[in-house]
């Protein structure tokens, strides 16, 4: 996630504008970092509570439809370009 990406989601895939539309907090969610604890980050919903994600962070969607923040580079060294 970078601000430009953050502040123009045309190119977001579809899972994370349907995520986008959840009732924040919810598992699954995809929400605005709560003013005075971000700086115009997102954060996820999961079952274990709110996760930041930072910029520079991608934004990952687990085979259950679970998300999740993964830094760069572990992101990096785990998966490939399809």
């Amino acid at each position: 996630m970078t601000k430009e990406r953050r502040a123009g989601n045309d190119d977001w895939p579809r899972w994370m504008h349907e995520a986008w539309q959840l009732e924040r907090e919810a598992p699954g969610s995809l929400y605005p970092t709560e003013a005075g604890t971000g700086d115009g980050t997102l954060s996820i919903g999961t079952l274990e509570g709110q996760h930041l994600v930072s910029w520079g962070d991608w934004i990952i969607q687990g085979v259950k439809g679970e998300l999740y923040p993964c830094k760069p580079d572990i992101f990096e060294s785990t998966y490939e370009v399809a």
